[in-house]
């Protein structure tokens, strides 16, 4: 049964608001977006406001929810403060690190803390991310074949594609069906590979461009992290978008990471970039696993001759000058680009050649820093 947007504003027409209006009339609702079962949206108030109309957006998800047809509903409360002279900082404050978020502590947490909000995800024994500094280093080409050369260590791994403007994968794995809800209204993720996958693209059309402000991104990512049926995992790859935003800070505020990949090429460009990843992970206390060099060389399959394209050795170097792990590099080769755009990862598909070889030995890295950091604590 379609859904469609007059539905959802008769629905939230008896929800009132903290004024006593009915939310569809309250002029605080973005674009309604409803697709297939299928229902986005926010409530955009006055942070002032923002603890008065959080149990409105509640009761209008809970709305909107029963309404026949629908499958999957994302509401988020997008709190803006009005421009305003800024505040003087309070005694022995700083300016720096991530202060902004600790406005959204609960009760009782320390105000200087931005980690307040973390919370294990249950059945989950480690979250680690994968990273760049910025985009079009094959950053979920990489994570996607990290975790299922982990799971060829013999974890049980799940992967959470996180980046919510530019969802890679639903084309990396081939996944074109939509997730269903189980009787606790969770979301059961997509099995593929042996991996329980799930993305904001398995939700909306591969050509949909998610027209979010930051906060309907951070909404969407905590469903994704707590209102999903993950089961038993001893790692969730998280494949998070590029640069140092809105989805980063809330992936390691709320859920407390064990470690990220940092991904880049030994380009310049790229490094410069991988070092501003780095440094906000090292903000709030996210060690890093290691750096992987992808795209490091190019090797022609017709005469052998290697030729260092972007340059080499640059991710190496920089992870001795920062002294972190260096993971290993990845060539720029045909095979993982074809392998990839078909949705049949290189790891899986040729487990026995040498690129899934060079994935397993970076697993094999990582494994051994998850365990060695488990026995430690």
């Amino acid at each position: 049964m379609a859904v469609d947007k007059t539905q959802v504003l008769t629905a939230l027409r008896a929800i009132a608001s903290p004024r006593g209006v009915p939310l569809a009339d309250a002029k605080v609702l973005s674009e309604i977006m409803a697709s297939d079962g299928k229902v986005f949206f926010s409530i955009n108030v006055d942070a002032k406001e923002a603890r008065a109309w959080e149990d409105v957006r509640a009761k209008a998800e809970a709305a909107v929810r029963a309404i026949p047809g629908v499958t999957t509903v994302m509401v988020a409360l997008t709190a803006e403060r009005k421009p305003g002279p800024a505040a003087a900082p309070a005694p022995h404050q700083h300016s720096h690190g991530v202060k902004p978020v600790a406005q959204h502590r609960p009760q009782g947490a320390p105000a200087d803390s931005p980690m307040s909000k973390q919370a294990a995800i249950p059945g989950i024994g480690s979250v680690i991310a994968v990273a760049s500094g910025k985009g079009g280093v094959g950053k979920s080409t990489t994570a996607l074949n990290l975790a299922l050369a982990l799971r060829d260590l013999g974890l049980r791994v799940g992967l959470l594609d996180a980046d919510i403007y530019g969802p890679s994968v639903p084309r990396l794995t081939g996944v074109r069906e939509k997730p269903a809800l189980n009787d606790a209204k969770k979301m059961i993720p997509i099995v593929r590979f042996g991996l329980p996958l799930m993305s904001i693209g398995f939700l909306v059309e591969e050509e949909t461009a998610m027209v979010w402000r930051g906060p309907m991104v951070m909404s969407a990512i905590r469903q994704m992290l707590w209102d999903v049926a993950w089961g038993e995992l001893d790692v969730l790859v998280v494949d998070m978008p590029p640069g140092t935003g809105d989805a980063q800070l809330t992936l390691a505020q709320q859920v407390p990471l064990r470690g990220v990949v940092i991904v880049s090429t030994p380009q310049d460009l790229a490094l410069i970039d991988a070092r501003r990843g780095i440094a906000m992970f090292d903000k709030v206390n996210v060690p890093t696993l290691g750096i992987v060099e992808n795209m490091s060389y190019f090797q022609c399959p017709e005469c052998g001759t290697r030729s260092d394209i972007f340059g080499h050795g640059g991710a190496r170097q920089e992870a001795e000058r920062l002294k972190v792990p260096f993971l290993g590099e990845i060539p720029l080769h045909m095979t993982i680009r074809t392998s990839s755009d078909a949705g049949t990862p290189v790891v899986d598909s040729e487990p026995g050649g040498a690129h899934a070889a060079i994935y397993r030995a970076i697993g094999t890295e990582i494994k051994r820093q998850l365990v060695g950091a488990a026995v430690s604590t």
